[in-house]
């Protein structure tokens, strides 16, 4: 079975900085494509932040996120990471990761074995 474990959220004042991991169960992260994602209550759809492909480890990322969050990953610990800096009040949102099972890498419907999320809220 598929399932991740999402960590390393918190409170954390604007312009700080947070990572986030996501330790995989049922499969290899070296060999599986895997996205973050993230939620906000008035929001219906999950937002895409990044992803990383399981082949070539090439990453790709929001538009509006790009040069403040990287995607990373650690074989041996078969965990993803996002390292979030210079934070925002806009990114406090639920963050989640999930496998990519193929298709676009931006849309959550392309992912499957989500976890439960971790909370992030950034203060002004």
């Amino acid at each position: 079975q598929v399932q991740m474990v999402e960590s390393g959220g918190g409170l954390v004042q604007a312009g700080g900085s947070l990572r986030l991991s996501c330790v995989a169960s049922g499969l290899t992260v070296r060999s599986s494509g895997m996205g973050w994602f993230r939620q906000t209550p008035g929001r219906k759809e999950r937002e895409f932040v990044a992803a990383i492909s399981g082949s070539t480890g090439s990453t790709t990322y929001a538009d509006s996120l790009k040069g403040r969050f990287t995607i990373s990953r650690d074989n041996a610990k078969n965990t993803v990471y996002l390292q979030m800096n210079s934070l925002k009040p806009e990114d406090t949102a639920l963050y989640y990761c999930a496998a990519h099972w193929g298709g676009y890498y931006d849309s959550s419907s392309n992912y499957h074995g989500w976890g439960q999320g971790t909370q992030v809220t950034v203060s002004s």
